[in-house]
């Protein structure tokens, strides 16, 4: 029998994946302890355990740009407003999201608080480069951005403040900025897919969905379980767009002034919200376990004429565990085994560890798999190569489930009628398209729906538009998207 000084219970979710899925989404953020509403409309506060899962993404990532060269820096949050002004298209494209500070600087003009940091560093550049031996410039930057968002508040996935990754680069050539551009697309796809299990879609943004400024925006896109596509990270071949009215040149090898060519890229803390949408079930949180701040938890299962071997047995379990793995042991007072259990699936920690009487007589652990509760009693000598290769499997599997849902969620659509079924079914479309802008207004028109991506990689394209029905030139992926 079990001893428990005072039993308390976990309410679990009331609500379900799929039977409401927005709700479900809310309330498992809130129940996992990830983050909650802040007293300012439209802001998040992220608790310790969310920030944990951010820190993990934020140390995978930082130390693979480090290797190549990319360094680290911090720039002003407040933007001058005329440095907003000095790329037209950038500042007419952010206008409607730009939050302005009522009190003007020491200057006489306003300053804007930071909705992207390409007009502040630029501003650095163009006094920083002044030779070709100067370049390239690589500097990456941590930091929180605001956007006014007006739509509806949404915890890490839309919120007035967030935070984020942003590199911008200067580079010689337009050859060596456009390779930036895609290490950075192929970067941030090992994130997603080696890390974080997800499954994304490459490809580039149409002239309308281009990030303001931009010579060419690239994207990376997955499609959550209520058909909506989310976008995970973007990076932008910016060309000169930005180097020339910020004046930011070199002299080159030839001993001609030339202007820079340009990138920048990013990723947010809405990959958290890719987490819980993806992985997530009717249990709670489910963290990929090569990104989870925390892989096991161990859990003593006390009885009263063991309870001293089986504390004893779970420390000597925990302190093994704690040379290879992020490991906690819940020897909390006043909670019982089961409270425990749903606590720990609520948020998610891939792997639990029970330890009773019979594992202290047989010398062994039972090992359970947090994405399909699979238990398995192991000794301990084979701890711990079980669980490498529990992790490794669990890993496999959930990259599998993701590309599997996505590729079945995905419809050929030949048509308009075909096209608007797709995405009444909340399902992402595939069509060929004209490449007109007209089709594409009608699309958004008639779905509320959008042009997500052209791939990268090359397939077929359909002998006609779905929209006009002329000769298509492209094939695109159509969705509502967050």
């Amino acid at each position: 029998m079990s001893v428990v000084s005072k039993e308390r219970v976990s309410p679990g979710l009331k609500n379900k994946k799929g039977d409401n899925f927005s709700e479900w989404y809310n309330e498992l953020v809130i129940a996992a302890g990830l983050a909650d509403f802040a007293p300012i409309a439209g802001c998040m506060s992220i608790k310790p355990y969310g920030y944990s899962i951010w820190e993990s993404i934020q140390f995978y990532f930082d130390k693979k740009i480090k290797e190549t060269g990319h360094v680290n820096a911090y720039f002003p949050m407040f933007i001058p407003e005329s440095l907003l002004k000095k790329e037209a298209e950038h500042f007419s494209g952010f206008v409607p999201e730009v939050a302005m500070i009522d009190k003007k600087g020491e200057s006489g003009e306003r300053y804007a608080l930071r909705p992207t940091s390409e007009t502040i560093i630029c501003d650095s550049y163009s006094k920083w480069i002044r030779s070709w031996r100067d370049l390239p410039v690589k500097i990456n930057q941590w930091c929180n951005i605001v956007r006014w968002e007006t739509k509806a508040t949404r915890l890490f996935l839309r919120t007035r403040e967030f935070l984020w990754q942003e590199c911008h680069t200067a580079h010689r050539t337009h050859k060596e900025a456009e390779q930036e551009a895609f290490w950075a697309l192929n970067a941030y796809k090992d994130l997603m897919e080696n890390q974080l299990a997800i499954a994304v879609m490459v490809g580039e943004k149409t002239k309308k969905e281009r990030f303001a400024g931009a010579l060419k925006t690239f994207t990376l896109e997955s499609l959550m379980p209520d058909g909506k596509a989310l976008q995970m990270g973007t990076s932008h071949d910016m060309g000169q767009n930005f180097s020339r009215p910020f004046k930011i040149s070199f002299i080159d090898r030839d001993e001609k002034e030339k202007y820079v060519w340009q990138t920048s890229w990013g990723i947010t803390t809405r990959l958290i919200g890719a987490i819980i949408m993806v992985h997530g079930d009717d249990k709670g949180l489910v963290m990929p376990p090569r990104i989870a701040p925390l892989q096991i938890v161990v859990i003593p299962i006390p009885f009263e004429n063991e309870k001293k071997k089986i504390m004893s047995h779970t420390k000597k379990v925990t302190e093994k565990l704690n040379e290879d793995f992020m490991v906690k042991l819940d020897d909390r007072k006043g909670y019982s085994p089961g409270y425990k259990f749903n606590d720990w699936e609520m948020r998610g920690i891939p792997i639990r560890i029970e330890i009773g009487p019979r594992e202290v007589k047989e010398k062994s652990v039972l090992i359970a798999r947090r994405d399909n509760g699979e238990k398995k009693a192991v000794p301990m000598k084979a701890m711990k190569k079980t669980i490498e290769k529990t992790l490794e499997m669990m890993h496999k599997d959930m990259l599998k489930r993701s590309r599997e849902d996505m590729k079945n969620r995905i419809k050929d659509a030949k048509n308009f009628t075909e096209l608007e079924d797709a995405i009444r079914k909340k399902q992402m479309a595939r069509i060929g398209w004209c490449g007109d802008s007209v089709c594409e207004d009608k699309i958004q028109e008639g779905t509320a729906a959008t042009i997500r991506l052209i791939p990268l990689r090359k397939e077929s394209v359909p002998s006609k538009c779905a929209v006009c029905n002329k000769k298509a030139k492209h094939v695109v992926y159509i969705s509502r998207q967050y």
